[in-house]
């Protein structure tokens, strides 16, 4: 079984990588599902993106709860904690705003 203490030492002795990993990761991922939004492309191609570049999101946003349960409050955790929240609300804007982009063609 997992257990959260093991997921916050984690997170605290590997967060260099960690972020090294999953800020670029958040910004490519959710920069594909823009473009393929704005490109019209079908939503078997959109959604899976999407998916993808939530799970990235959810992972950063787990990461900076870690630091807040260990304590940590500082302006790094609050950029990135806005920075996977805005990458999520990107995911979830380009699935909702593709049928409008594929109702107007």
């Amino acid at each position: 079984m997992l257990e959260f203490n093991i997921l916050t030492v984690f997170s605290s002795t590997y967060c260099i990588g960690i972020c090294a990993f999953l800020i670029p990761v958040n910004l490519i991922a959710t920069s594909l599902t823009i473009g393929l939004t704005l490109l019209c492309r079908p939503a078997l191609e959109i959604w899976p993106s999407a998916v993808i570049a939530s799970i990235f999101a959810l992972l950063m946003m787990l990461h900076v709860f870690a630091w807040f349960a260990i304590g940590v409050v500082m302006a790094p955790t609050y950029i990135l904690l806005g920075l996977g929240s805005m990458c999520l609300f990107a995911n979830l804007g380009a699935i909702l705003l593709h049928r409008r982009f594929a109702i107007g063609i």
